[in-house]
């Protein structure tokens, strides 16, 4: 893959001087066109060898562009708040919305390249590594991201020349670094750990531009000609039709209506014995809450289910039992126009708790799989795909240290019924039913199939399902706080 960088590709001081006038304003009217379209973002990755011109580019494509409309990150190692998270979570919140250029220099590939490098992890975690990027980037490419990745590649011979004339300019010579020379020494290493990465990730989608870095003013309109072409094919594209969405294969039909239809809605709980075990769930879980083992950990609760199932007064007797320094309530309603200019779970990775914090969703990410599924707000391929990504995410959640709990409150199509005319002669309760929760009840059938098709492919060991009988609130309540209070006191 770098045997054409290895190469000395030149370009004339006359060449470049009169091809980047014409290039700039190229790349000026292509940005423009992108902020008003508002259809696709834009993210470009940065990486390769030390010395091969990494931010030189990235500071020349600010130059030739406008930087208002440029969000650029380099990352180096996470800080403590980063850390706390799972590792996509500081990328996560740096994507840039439609309508704009993100460029990262450094990205979610450096940390698994230098770690097999330096022999700090071995083939199989690199591979798992990869996986999890491939996953990653085919997610970004599909909810509409046009994602460019540059690896700016110098022999090792070119290398060592570069190191050696930054050292000798005064100007430049505080950007090498001891580290640059330790680097320096495992290059065929680095080389062939690169190299195996870049194959492995490069893709249709997204695939790895390699380009020398040797020639300043060929890395530099080498770089700024690939962004134009690609963003005048993707504005080209957008200015004559909307994203097409490849039709996806047949629902697989699964029998899995059972698992709510055989539900025991008949069990009750007495007023007396639910103040009893009220009293006593809440106990254990405020202690469980303050316990050290958990506090390192985060904790993520997820509250789905009918309308009218109970999932705020459910949600208010798990607060009652905690310190409310400790634990946010995320509620989840219809998109702003921040959020539908990222990709789907964008909103969700920014309300990520750190170790020691409890966040509780009433509703979640499901709703790909729920609402927008039922309602035909996104396509099927976008809901279809939305299984695995959201196992993906509920993974990296559990793998850094998070504990998630999804709860499901269920209740018969009657009671519903029950309910929603009792609210409506409530008048403390009259703003909980809306036309929408009435709309909603016609589709009941439709609803149901989701439901069951999202526990049967999203009930996973690291992050099962519990399926709430809400029937009786008093009974829905009481599971639902002993369940919690197991569960932690098992990883506590």
């Amino acid at each position: 893959m770098f045997e054409s960088a290895d190469l000395e590709h030149k370009i004339s001081k006359q060449e470049f001087r009169r091809e980047v006038p014409k290039l700039r304003e190229a790349l000026l009217n292509a940005q423009f066109d992108l902020g008003a379209l508002k259809k696709f973002p834009v993210l470009i990755i940065i990486g390769g060898v030390d010395g091969a011109g990494k931010g030189e580019t990235v500071n020349i494509l600010n130059e030739w562009m406008d930087p208002r409309h440029i969000l650029t990150y380099a990352f180096g190692p996470p800080s403590d708040e980063e850390a706390a998270r799972p590792p996509m979570w500081r990328f996560w919140r740096a994507l840039p919305p439609r309508g704009k250029i993100g460029i990262f220099f450094g990205s979610w590939y450096t940390t698994p390249i230098v770690d097999r490098v330096l022999g700090n992890s071995g083939d199989d975690e690199l591979r798992k590594h990869l996986n999890e990027i491939f996953r990653h980037e085919k997610m970004l490419v599909d909810e509409g991201v046009l994602l460019l990745k540059f690896w700016f590649h110098l022999s090792k011979e070119q290398q060592r020349k570069r190191l050696k004339a930054l050292e000798r300019d005064p100007k430049t010579r505080w950007r090498v670094t001891k580290e640059d020379w330790r680097r320096f020494k495992v290059y065929d290493k680095f080389r062939e750990i690169s190299e195996h990465a870049l194959r492995e990730t490069s893709t249709a989608g997204a695939p790895w531009i390699v380009v020398s870095g040797a020639d300043h003013r060929f890395r530099s309109l080498t770089a700024g000609r690939i962004l134009l072409d690609a963003l005048r094919k993707r504005i080209s594209e957008g200015a004559q039709k909307e994203k097409k969405v490849e039709a996806a294969p047949p629902m697989p039909q699964l029998d899995n209506l059972k698992l709510l239809r055989d539900l025991d809605m008949s069990q009750r709980l007495s007023k007396a014995r639910f103040d009893k075990q009220l009293e006593k769930y809440q106990g254990e879980l405020n202690v469980l809450s303050r316990n050290k083992k958990v506090h390192r950990r985060s904790i993520i609760l997820v509250f789905e289910g009918w309308d009218a199932g109970g999932k705020g007064s459910a949600i208010r007797r798990i607060t009652s039992a905690l310190d409310a320094r400790q634990f946010r309530i995320v509620p989840i309603a219809a998109p702003t126009e921040e959020e539908r200019a990222q990709p789907y779970l964008w909103r969700f990775w920014r309300h990520v708790p750190g170790r020691g914090g409890i966040t509780i969703f009433d509703r979640s990410w499901y709703g790909r799989v729920l609402v927008e599924r039922v309602e035909g707000f996104c396509s099927q391929a976008d809901w279809m795909r939305g299984y695995s990504e959201i196992n993906d995410f509920e993974e990296q959640l559990v793998r850094q240290g998070g504990m998630l709990f999804k709860f499901w409150l269920h209740i018969t199509k009657e009671e519903q019924l029950r309910r929603f005319k009792e609210r409506e002669k409530t008048s403390f309760k009259r703003f909980k039913i809306t036309e929408e929760d009435w709309r909603n009840r016609k589709q009941w059938g439709e609803y149901e199939a989701a439901v069951c098709d999202m526990v049967d492919r999203t009930s996973t060991e690291i992050a099962p399902w519990t399926l709430i009988e809400a029937q009786d609130k008093l009974f829905a309540r009481i599971k639902l706080l002993k369940t919690l209070v197991e569960r932690l006191d098992k990883r506590a």
